[in-house]
């Protein structure tokens, strides 16, 4: 039964938000935001049609699932949009929005929950033919069973999480001695990001590909693919630059992935949008990793691609309307790449570099998109995710879109700050990435990457005399 939706509540902050934002107001839609007091001045609360405030502590508001759908109740919103992160895959969120008849823009809380948990998705997956990695079909019971599943398996192993996501609560076990020495770390960091102290093992595929694909499913049993996109580009397994489609993908290779997603996603009743995440070994073997029930931080290089607004399907989907696409109807063309511009110090381990945005320049030009959290004058707050702005460039051929990208990078201005725009001057220029063959261990063998000097930019000396002068002169 198709019910239209006229107002959303985003349970989200920052550049995810202000997208969501956005398709709102292209649909007609009135968005309402959510912010607490560290946000008061974030660009969410600006685009927003209404903002409320949800408390004066930076992060508990934004995992108040009953605060967050109780305040969408009073405000008489249709809907909640989780966005990504925060309670996106936490299955609370969503059955709270039912109690309340409140419809919720992704997955039913059963599917969150089953596909959150790592052991119950690999069962799945199994069960309806999806090619899995090798590991225990349950949680270990305790370190002695990891250390005998080790030597079944053979080193290197994966300590995961079970309830984890976004890179965190993953540990690469090289051996005995690494074993026993990461057992209990993992627990703590599962326990302490999760709040669960689950753990299962898979054996490790070494430096492989990490090619993951956009799905798109409505409540009529209708599923298809948007193609796929190479994450393989990463650091301690987060995602730094994402392409679409893949430039390691063969047409026979792209056809079998994207019908393994249908597959999977069929396989589980899935709705709404999601993405299956695969590793591709050196033999070219796909093995599923996870699959994400919500929105992804890279989904703009799909809509790059295919023309299709994931945001705005997600909605059209809650609303209880058909799939408007076939598979038939659904194409691409080019290249769509994403760079994610943390604030972070590259140079020095990735430090995070929070603080004032005394310059913020976008980058302009055909084939350039930027989804933003800051401006000039912002003040980034030193609580949440480094991401800052992410820039997606496209381009029709694999060198035009390095070009694209190189002319990109140097167009962006962000100062005060420090972030990651260096990093990906050397990345692109590297040849081992040109050539488009790569791995997720290209961080790691790549350290010299990292060895940048910095430009000196015209604009920061005039800053930098500017205020001296004024220093001298007391004003």
């Amino acid at each position: 039964m198709t019910l239209p939706i006229k107002k959303i509540l985003i349970a989200n902050r920052g550049e995810v938000a202000v997208r969501i934002a956005r398709a709102c107001a292209e649909m007609g839609i009135t968005s309402v935001a959510i912010y607490t007091d560290a946000d008061r001045h974030a660009l969410h609360v600006k685009k927003a049609d209404e903002a409320h405030n949800i408390g004066p502590d930076p992060v508990a508001g934004y995992l108040n699932a009953q605060k967050i759908v109780e305040l969408a109740d009073l405000t008489n919103c249709d809907a909640v949009h989780p966005g990504y992160g925060f309670l996106s895959e936490n299955p609370l969120l969503a059955k709270t929005c039912a109690c309340r008849g409140i419809r919720f823009i992704g997955p039913t809380p059963e599917v969150i929950q089953r596909m959150g948990d790592k052991t119950a998705a690999r069962q799945a997956m199994a069960a309806a033919g999806i090619p899995i990695i090798p590991g225990t079909p349950h949680n270990l019971r305790n370190l002695d069973e990891a250390l005998a599943k080790a030597e079944e398996f053979g080193y290197p192993v994966m300590l995961k999480a079970t309830s984890g996501g976004g890179g965190r609560g993953i540990r690469r076990c090289n051996t005995e001695t690494e074993l026993r020495n990461s057992y209990q770390r993992v627990l703590s960091e599962a326990t302490k990001a999760f709040g669960s102290a689950d753990v299962f093992m898979e054996k490790c595929v070494v430096h492989p590909r990490h090619i993951e694909v956009q799905i798109l499913a409505d409540h009529y049993g209708n599923v298809i693919h948007l193609f796929e996109r190479d994450c393989s580009i990463q650091r301690r397994h987060q995602k730094l630059i994402e392409i679409a489609p893949s430039p390691q993908l063969t047409t026979a290779e792209r056809q079998y992935l994207g019908d393994l997603a249908v597959r999977a996603a069929h396989a589980v009743g899935y709705t709404n949008a999601g993405t299956i995440e695969f590793l591709m070994d050196d033999e070219n073997n796909f093995y599923f990793m996870e699959m994400n029930t919500r929105l992804q931080v890279e989904h703009t290089i799909t809509e790059t691609i295919t023309g299709i607004d994931i945001v705005q399907e997600q909605i059209r989907i809650a609303a209880g309307r058909p799939l408007r696409y076939r598979q038939d109807d659904v194409a691409f063309r080019g290249y769509a790449m994403q760079f994610r511009i943390n604030v972070e110090d590259p140079a020095n381990d990735f430090l995070p570099s929070f603080g004032r945005i005394t310059r913020y320049l976008a980058p302009g030009g055909p084939g350039v998109r930027t989804d933003a959290a800051i401006y000039t004058g912002y003040e980034i707050p030193p609580y949440y995710d480094s991401l800052a702005v992410k820039l997606t460039v496209w381009a029709l051929s694999w060198p035009d879109v390095l070009a694209r990208g190189r002319r990109a990078l140097v167009d962006m201005g962000v100062d005060g700050v420090k972030t990651t725009l260096p990093y990906y001057h050397e990345i692109l220029k590297n040849e081992d990435f040109q050539s488009g063959h790569f791995n997720t261990g290209f961080v790691e063998s790549h350290p010299e990457l990292v060895r940048y000097t910095m430009r000196r930019n015209p604009a920061n000396a005039a800053t930098a005399i500017a205020a001296a002068i004024v220093a001298h002169l007391g004003l």
